[in-house]
Formats: structure tokens, sequence, C-alpha cells
């Protein structure tokens, strides 16, 4: 059975870092590409960052993140993070991490599998 399971979410304050994680299983985890997204209440699910599979060395930020996220991935774990730094408000939504063959495709926001998400809560 795949799963991507989530955790590392919680309420912070303007400025502090969390560092999200995404624990895999039932697939081949260097065969894919994982994307990390978040969906704030009343928005369309964003692609925040995504790291292509094992052999590849690919990776995506999205503009409203890039300089204060860093994705990572761990083979001997089979987990990719997410380590968020200098957390704003507006940064404040789920994350969900989604698992795909191809990096091209988990970047626009399209997976095979998908986790549940945690929640993230930034306060000003």
């Amino acid at each position: 059975e795949v799963q991507l399971v989530e955790s590392g979410g919680g309420l912070v304050q303007a400025g502090k870092s969390l560092t999200l994680s995404c624990q895999t299983s039932g697939f081949t985890f260097n065969n894919y590409a994982i994307g990390w997204f978040r969906q704030a209440p009343g928005k369309e699910r964003e692609a925040v960052s995504a790291i292509s599979a094992a052999d590849d060395n690919l990776i995506f930020y999205s503009n409203s993140v890039k300089g204060r996220f860093t994705i990572a991935r761990d083979s001997a774990k089979n987990t990719v993070y997410l380590q968020m730094n200098n957390l704003k408000a507006e940064d404040t939504a789920v994350y969900s991490c989604a698992a795909d063959h191809l990096f091209s495709t988990v970047k626009t926001g399209w997976a095979d599998y998908w986790g549940r998400g945690t929640q993230v809560t930034v306060s000003p």
C-alpha cells in the first residue's frame, strides 16, 4: 500500500522556522519525484517545492518561498523534508506532499500519490 505521511506542522510566530517531513512507503522512493503543496482556506492549491528522482538533481521552488524554503530527500529513510525559514503569515496553509514519476508533472500539481497534509499556522 502506497503511503505518504506528513508531519512537523504546527503553530509558530512569524520569522520562526519549521521542518516538515514526508515519510513514504509502498513504492520505489528513488524512482519518484516528490513535491510539496499548500492550500489556504479559499485559495487554490499551490505548488511550493519539488525534488526530482534520486539521480536527476532537479529542484523547484515557487517564487513565494524561494530563498526561505529548502527541500531535501533522504533515500535511507524514504523521506523528503521541507525546511521553512523566516515564516510569514501568508505561509499559513495545509501542506501536503505528493509523489510522481515525472518531475515536470509533480511541480505543476499533478501526482500519482498524495498525503493527507499537515497544518502550518504562522501568527503575525
